[in-house]
């Protein structure tokens, strides 16, 4: 890592002194403890990954018997592509082997993940409860399902944690299905419950799964759900009745299935005629689906299909458990409402009606507090209401996010950086560095197989201490796997090391490509730091490359824009992959009037997207964030900002401020879309 990264104003010349004789000792210590690279001059591992992509049977048994023989230090994933090939016909014995051979890695629970499910499937509860036990990870949700049902098989009350799994199960599977099933079987589950999960399951656009728990009531009201998911209106105009519980069910899941799509129509349904036909608790929830909706296609309408929908709940006389994603959506259209103004009663209620667990985010944390404090000035209980919204605000400022530097600097204070912590030992070092599964994650991501090597190291940092885990991290580091590097650093908790969680590779290249085009540095770090953790030859789904992820047609229409030479092969070059990136975001960033909000936008979804999303009242930047309609674009646009508002500290700001970051209030784009009519 590059000396002196962080600033002496943010952690003093003693500090620097201790880490340079830190650093000594530490080119004494490397010395002597091996390393491990891959295997990149065996074959054996890639052409089993290949074989075991292509379902090659006879090659993949063949390449399992020369790495086992051979103890190639990667052998077990070998073994474990081998085994899950053939799965289906797989039995205990040769799993019990298997788990012999490899006791206590990850490809042994990672294929006592699959084995359970396979024996769910199987109906063989009898080496599914031997197997369960043992399975340390425990973090599919079906297998949880599947273990739900064998307590219940053993007499034990489920039905509450039964739901709750069934739920939050967003897609039909076999186990949380079989579950739900047999607890309706048992008269444990009601038509209510059933009813409850297809409106869940309508709400977040998963018709399989609505069909899925309305058939534990009957087939033809399941075939009626695939009947309305598939065209609303239509059944809307044909079949809908209020006049049975069943047919209200249904045409209340139709209603919010159009919504989907037209949030106008399904209101002007409502309006005529449902609103007044349903059951007051059934027609809340269309109300509050058609507020979603709306709110996500930001228009100014939805903060009154919320206030109908809470109305329409009032007269049901008790609250309804609508899901913490509606209510999400009822405070950012509760923020944009009456031309910016903000609907704060509106916030707080919806946030108060969150689950508990949800209502600890540092998001909903924050508005409420702001909330409260806008009530606080009609209030009789202002004082009161003031102080414990400082109280919330002090509760996450002291955190490393988005919110956390906007609550610290609401309550008059610098943007929170915690101590640096006492360097690492030797001893502490050499642990993680002869970390039996840190060293096979190090290993297959050499060899080119990073989605195994993360899984490999996400594995073995389970449980681990803060120094652990800064030991863990530093490895990664030193290496410049900087993914694993900030991922890992991150999940400290009480010792905080800022060189971790926000490196800054390249700095000498960054700071120059940025500076030639007057860039702000921080803000393109902010920037990589969210598109690829450093990772030169990153490649998303989509096909963005290289540190700054750029898509193959912007590259070239930056190359072109700039005068650059260039060829496809470039794009994962590190100073083509920075200048070009660096151009284009100094490009959209001219484009956005110099708002970093929107340029973040714009580098994540497409100049087009932030200019319509623009559109409307002015509104606050940190407001206008919350309400991006796109999920992975909301949170780029915080964490590009926040981690901007770290690397200013890093790189010698004495006060760094979100709050002039996110600069003036975010209005409709002036005339003329020059990007847009020139991006590829």
């Amino acid at each position: 890592m590059t000396p002196n990264r962080l600033s002496k104003s943010v952690y003093g010349p003693t500090r620097w002194r201790g880490a340079l004789l830190g650093a000594l000792a530490l080119v004494t210590l490397l010395a002597a403890v091996p390393v491990v690279r891959a295997q990149s001059g065996d074959p054996t591992l890639l052409d089993a990954r290949e074989a075991f992509r292509k379902k090659d049977r006879a090659r993949l048994a063949a390449l399992r018997s020369v790495a086992v023989a051979n103890r190639l230090p990667l052998a077990m994933w070998v073994d474990y592509w081998e085994l899950t090939n053939r799965i289906g016909e797989v039995q205990q014995a040769e799993v019990n082997e298997f788990s012999a051979r490899w006791p206590g890695t990850y490809v042994e629970d990672r294929f006592r993940n699959d084995w359970l499910l396979e024996l769910g499937k199987r109906r063989d509860w009898a080496n599914f409860a031997v197997e369960y036990p043992r399975f340390r990870m425990n973090d599919d949700r079906e297998v949880s399902c599947y273990a739900l049902l064998l307590d219940q098989r053993d007499g034990k009350d489920v039905r509450d944690a039964a739901l709750a799994a069934w739920l939050a199960q967003r897609d039909a599977d076999d186990g949380c299905g079989l579950l739900a099933a047999t607890l309706t079987d048992a008269k444990q589950f009601t038509a209510a419950d059933a009813w409850r999960k297809a409106r869940f399951a309508i709400d977040v656009g998963r018709p399989r799964a609505a069909r899925q728990a309305v058939a534990l009531i009957g087939i033809a009201p399941a075939s009626a759900v695939a009947e309305l998911a598939d065209n609303p209106a239509r059944y809307l105009a044909k079949h809908a009745s209020a006049s049975s519980r069943t047919g209200a069910e249904l045409t209340t899941l139709a209603l919010m299935r159009m919504a989907s799509s037209d949030a106008d129509a399904a209101a002007t349904q409502l309006n005529d005629r449902w609103d007044r036909a349903l059951p007051a608790d059934l027609a809340a929830w269309a109300w509050a689906s058609v507020g979603k909706q709306a709110a996500m296609k930001l228009q100014p309408e939805a903060a009154d299909y919320y206030q109908r929908a809470a109305q329409r709940a009032a007269k049901a006389g008790r609250e309804l458990d609508w899901p913490d994603d509606t209510l999400a959506w009822k405070v950012r259209a509760a923020l944009r409402a009456d031309n910016g103004k903000a609907r704060w009663q509106q916030v707080s209620q919806a946030v108060n009606a969150m689950t508990p667990s949800e209502q600890r985010e540092p998001a909903w944390v924050y508005w409420k507090a702001r909330a409260l404090n806008a009530i606080a000035l009609d209030s009789q209980e202002g004082d009161s209401m003031r102080s414990l919204a400082r109280e919330q605000l002090g509760s996450i400022a002291a955190q490393l996010n988005f919110y956390a530097a906007l609550a610290a600097e609401n309550l008059g204070q610098p943007v929170w950086l915690p101590a640096r912590p006492q360097p690492l030992t030797p001893a502490e070092r050499e642990a993680a560095a002869r970390q039996p599964g840190l060293v096979r994650a190090l290993q297959l991501i050499d060899a080119g197989l990073r989605s195994e090597g993360v899984r490999e190291w996400n594995y073995s940092i389970r449980g681990m201490s803060d120094r652990e885990l800064l030991a863990a991290a530093q490895l990664a580091c030193d290496r410049e796997v900087w993914d694993r590097c900030i991922n890992t650093s991150e999940r400290t908790k009480s010792e905080i090391d800022m060189e971790q969680r926000f490196p800054m590779p390249f700095r000498k290249e960054v700071i120059a490509k940025a500076g030639e085009i007057g860039l702000d540095p921080a803000y393109v770090y902010g920037l990589i730091r969210q598109e690829s953790r450093f990772i030169m030859d990153a490649r998303s789904t989509v096909g963005a490359s290289g540190l700054m992820q750029l898509m193959p047609a912007t590259a070239r229409w930056t190359a072109k824009k700039i005068g650059l030479t260039y060829t496809h092969d470039l794009i994962t070059d590190r100073d083509t992959n920075l200048r070009l990136g660096t151009n284009y975001l100094k490009l959209v960033l001219d484009d956005m009037g110099g708002s970093q909000a929107l340029a973040a936008a714009a580098y994540n979804a497409g100049p087009g997207r932030p200019r319509r999303w623009r559109d409307g009242p002015p509104l606050e930047p940190a407001i206008w964030a919350e309400n991006v309609p796109f999920a992975e674009t909301r949170d780029y646009v915080k964490k590009v900002l926040s981690n901007a508002t770290y690397y200013a500290a890093q790189l010698g700001a004495q006060a760094p401020s979100l709050k002039q970051r996110l600069g003036r209030p975010i209005a409709p784009a002036a005339a003329g879309n020059p990007l847009d009519k020139e991006l590829p």
